[in-house]
């Protein structure tokens, strides 16, 4: 491992390099091969300085006067992101949101293949989700094992969340993307993602009645 790929890149930086990747992919779907700092700050809705600093984690990139090659930097951050590989997804919870989830068609185009979705209800079990059929929870261990699942997502009550939780680590899947409404416990060595969709809704809320 390089010393670069040994770095950890800080979180808000991590969050903003999805955003150049986007701007880049809308970019050269425009045809263009080139952007300077400039125009890709303003696709990305940053601060060309702070662009210009969070590339300065990928090494020497683009040339002043010339700016950056589009494709060229679209794929050395989908290296650092780890989208050069497939990603294997089992989706825990097979109600409205589990379901919404397993037909987002952005996950496939950026390497992440939703492979089984599992839910507790047994009314559920073998109805057809997409090109899924939903399994029970209780094979979760099966299911990880015989599609190699690396990443989990919860779509569960958030009491049903740390017990699952718990189980993807005796499993060995230590990235989990958590939609249950509270916090959760994960061991050494798992990294966890909450989006908690009630609280971004207050946020909302309180910044329109602020004006």
């Amino acid at each position: 491992m390089s010393e670069l790929e040994a770095r950890v890149l800080p979180e808000a930086t991590l969050a903003r390099l999805t955003q150049y990747l986007r701007a880049l992919n809308a970019l050269e779907a425009q045809g263009l091969e080139r952007t300077s700092s400039g125009v890709l700050a303003k696709e990305a809705g940053v601060n060309p300085s702070i662009l210009r600093k969070d590339l300065s984690w990928l090494g020497s990139y683009g040339t002043r006067g010339v700016g950056y090659v589009v494709r060229e930097l679209a794929e050395h951050i989908s290296r650092t992101l780890g989208l050069n590989q497939d990603w294997k997804v089992a989706i825990l919870g097979a109600g409205n949101l589990g379901r919404a989830l397993s037909g987002y068609a952005g996950f496939t185009s950026r390497g992440f293949n939703v492979k089984a979705i599992l839910d507790v209800d047994t009314a559920l079990i073998g109805e057809p989700v997409g090109a899924l059929r939903v399994e029970p929870i209780s094979e979760l261990a099966m299911v990880v094992a015989r599609e190699e699942i690396n990443i989990a997502v919860l779509a569960v009550p958030g009491d049903a969340a740390q017990d699952l939780v718990d189980s993807l680590a005796d499993l060995s899947v230590r990235s989990v993307l958590s939609f249950a409404p509270k916090p959760l416990k994960v061991p050494t060595g798992m990294n966890l993602r909450r989006v908690d969709l009630s609280t971004e809704l207050q946020i909302l809320a309180y910044l329109a009645v602020q004006g």
